[in-house]
């Protein structure tokens, strides 16, 4: 069954984009497990970094919020200074799924081609079908970074952080975790809580921690830092609120404030639950790694060098987008899509080198700001990506009149 639109992705952006292509009434197809990632890839106990407000998904009229469905269902819920669980979210995003995008085909995509006029799927049950437009909308999963010399190692001693939804096979366990995010600081806690023996390994001289704003907040200190999706300050202000003026904006300036923007910091509600409860090494970078019998050594290196042994390592050290480890798009594809230090380089509509294939989510953040890696920058690429689709369907009947 060919089709005109296709997404490939169930978690926020895919699900907020076909909610915005329903309501306009154009035809397209949604593969994948809806909000997987985050039920697969995200340990059990954890919460949001982002606040409330910031962590909804986005149907046209904004009907359908975090807001109003922990209202519903009796879920503590503010704005702003209470924690969104992960198991909250979850829910959410499944009720926002069935809600506006029943028809989620929870299929994986196995193989992408070009052909005339679009692309040929092909699906792990062996459907092959083509469409004309093609959005990626996979958000981080296939891009978890772990930095040499952590690679190569059998996933018995080494894994990324992604690889663990559930902890309890840690207890008893020395695990290090490696990086400075809220990955690596909601990890060390959580293991902490299941009884492990978590040391938090950090290459530069501290963590942070988000502050918990005092609420509610005076007009002065509004003014100062406003409130945005992505933190206050007019800088993520200016990010949540002009995606599309950033694209216009110099390359090297749009690279520069994605890489640095909203760094690596931990949610404010996470601080206790790791300062002074789990052993914190600072200045260390690894320098070495080896297996020795059943545990790893890790060779570090803060000024003198020592090693230490551990039962398992975590990396926790984010993830880089690289369209390259787009293994669903066929080889030759993938080497069509011009990009920018790995990240496809798009249009003011998403849409990448490649006629009809659009990315959104993470993989945009070069080219519309670091808005685009959190669930709050799916409201602009929905309502960004629906509307050109919309306007070129009618520019395609006009044609063919």
């Amino acid at each position: 069954m060919n089709t005109d639109v296709t997404i490939i992705g169930a978690g926020p952006y895919g699900l907020s984009l076909a909610a915005h292509l329903t309501a306009k009434g154009i035809a397209f197809r949604i593969f994948g497990v809806p909000m997987d990632f985050w039920k697969s890839s995200m340990p059990e106990g954890m919460s949001l970094k982002s606040d409330g407000h910031a962590s909804s998904l986005y149907d046209p009229t904004d009907s359908f919020t975090l807001a109003r469905y922990c209202s519903e269902q009796k879920i503590p819920y503010a704005d702003m200074g209470v924690p969104v669980t992960l198991e909250s979210f979850i829910s959410y995003g499944l009720a926002f799924q069935q809600k506006f995008v029943p028809l989620v085909e929870q299929r994986l995509v196995q193989s992408v081609a070009a052909a005339d006029h679009g692309f040929v799927l092909t699906l792990d049950d062996g459907e092959s079908f083509s469409t004309r437009k093609l959005i990626v909308a996979v958000g981080v999963s296939y891009f978890g970074d772990v930095p040499q010399p952590l690679t190569g190692f059998a996933p018995k001693f080494v894994s990324h952080s992604s690889q663990h939804s559930t902890l309890s096979s840690f207890e008893g366990l020395d695990v290090a975790v490696l990086g400075a995010g809220a990955s690596a600081l909601d990890l060390a806690a959580l293991l902490n809580s299941v009884g492990a023996r978590p040391v938090l390994i950090v290459r530069g001289p501290g963590v942070n921690f988000h502050q918990l704003q005092r609420l509610p907040r005076s007009v002065v200190s509004r003014l100062r830092a406003p409130t945005s999706g992505i933190g206050p300050g007019w800088r993520s202000w200016f990010f949540c609120r002009a995606a599309l003026i950033f694209h216009f904006l110099p390359e090297g300036w749009r690279i520069r404030q994605t890489k640095s923007h909203a760094g690596p910091a931990g949610g404010w509600f996470i601080r206790e639950a790791v300062v002074g409860k789990v052993p914190i090494l600072f200045d260390t970078p690894v320098q070495e790694v080896s297996i020795e019998g059943e545990r790893v050594q890790l060779e570090l290196s803060n000024g003198d060098a020592r090693k230490l042994t551990f039962d398992h390592v975590i990396a926790a050290t984010g993830y880089r987008v690289n369209v390259h480890r787009l293994t669903f798009l066929n080889e030759s594809l993938r080497d069509q899509i011009a990009t920018v230090q790995d990240t496809p380089i798009l249009t003011s509509n998403f849409e990448s080198s490649v006629a009809g294939l659009y990315f959104v989510g993470p993989s945009a953040a070069n080219s519309f700001g670091p808005v685009q890696r959190f669930a709050v920058g799916a409201k602009f690429a929905a309502r960004r990506v629906s509307r050109h689709l919309a306007r070129q369907r009618i520019d395609v009947q006009k044609d063919s009149s």
